[in-house]
């Protein structure tokens, strides 16, 4: 398959309403982890979608705590975000490159280049293939790199250093960009900073790799936004707080690139008094629902998300482990998989195509802290 009919496969499975219409597709699964005794770097699974059957997980490539992962639109690049706050004896972490070998999953390492942070923790890759924008948590910056021809990283040409802070000052005494993430369009970049409670939007050129601050958007002070994501038709984008364990929804006008504010809701069951945060939100392909993960409660929070961008809970499921990170729709919208971080395992459900209730499917993969789900379809 070419890398504009995959891409053609992946954009029908998120825009579409209904049942998905992406067919049955065989993906290489890579997980970012935490590396330590139980994991070396980023581990690849064969798996099928028609059958639901997955491989067993084989270290792919050694990288140090590559804990975010994002793919080049041609299927045939990955990077990852190595949250680390030394790189080659200068302070900040860095991003490395690989080629994906499409016969054997096997990742190539590339190169690396320096984010001028420390503790990059999230990335993303814009649909031209031309850039790649970086996320600082420890930092709190953002940093966009360009991408040659061969796939590989350029140095930086942007950085922006956030400032600002909190009202809880164990967690908030200064700025912490935690995710990174392109309109539909991709003329603009939105940053979740934790630190700051603020959303701030970038209007973003893939040629060069610039950011320049188009505006910003304050949230409930302490509430620690840290995931977003657009809805399939663009009009909408969810905001998981992790501090507060929040679901919040906004109005996205894409001609300014602003945001209106809609509702917000708990992640939490009713009753539930424990200690728990929140971490990854995703859409389901029809545009009516949200699933957002709580660590602590260890489940993923399911909302019914209307027109109006009004959102109600309809339920709790347990991940089957602890410490849900990260957790990915595969691109049919057949399955997720949560990664749990502090049990070693990433647990495999269905996804009831009309209810977007999850149901596991027995599978638990043996993996060391893993924090990132990342689908490629294989050629």
């Amino acid at each position: 398959m070419s890398p504009l009919s995959w891409m053609a496969v992946v954009g029908l499975a998120a825009t579409l309403g209904g049942i998905s219409t992406c067919r049955a597709e065989r993906f290489l699964v890579y997980v970012g982890t935490y590396t330590g005794p139980k994991s070396a770097g980023i581990h690849v699974v064969r798996f099928d979608t028609d059958t639901g059957k997955a491989g067993v997980p084989q270290l792919a490539a050694k990288s140090v705590n590559p804990t975010f992962l994002s793919v080049h639109p041609d299927g045939h690049h990955l990077y990852a975000a190595n949250e680390t706050d030394q790189w080659e004896g200068r302070p900040g972490g860095y991003v490395s490159a690989f080629a994906i070998d499409q016969d054997s999953g096997m990742l190539t390492a590339m190169n690396q280049q320096s984010t001028g942070g420390g503790g990059p923790c999230h990335l993303v890759t814009d649909r031209t293939g031309t850039a790649v924008l970086v996320a600082n948590y420890g930092g709190g910056s953002v940093a966009g790199l360009p991408l040659r021809a061969d796939g590989s990283l350029s140095p930086r040409t942007a950085f922006v250093q956030h400032t600002g802070s909190g009202p809880n000052k164990d967690r908030q005494s200064g700025p912490h960009a935690h995710s990174i993430n392109l309109s539909p369009d991709g003329k603009f970049a939105l940053v979740a900073d934790l630190g700051t409670d603020r959303i701030s939007i970038y209007r973003f050129e893939a040629k060069g790799a610039s950011l320049k601050l188009q505006g910003e958007v304050a949230m409930p002070p302490g509430s620690g936004p840290r995931h977003l994501v657009f809805s399939p038709d663009g009009r909408r984008i969810f905001v998981i707080s992790e501090m507060r364990s929040t679901l919040a929804s906004f109005a996205w006008d894409a001609a300014p690139g602003s945001l209106a504010p809609l509702d917000s809701k708990s992640t939490l069951p009713p009753g539930f008094s424990g200690d728990s945060s929140t971490a990854e939100v995703a859409v389901h392909p029809n545009g009516r629902f949200v699933y957002g993960s709580n660590r602590g409660h260890d489940s993923i929070a399911l909302f019914r998300a209307a027109s109006d961008g009004k959102l109600e809970l309809v339920e709790n499921v347990s991940t089957g482990g602890k410490t849900p990170r990260n957790f990915a729709l595969d691109p049919t919208g057949k399955f997720l998989w949560a990664a749990n971080q502090d049990s070693d395992s990433v647990v495999i459900f269905t996804v009831d195509p009309e209810s977007a209730h999850l149901t596991p499917t027995g599978q638990v993969l043996n993996i060391g802290s893993p924090v990132c789900v990342q689908f490629v379809p294989m050629k």
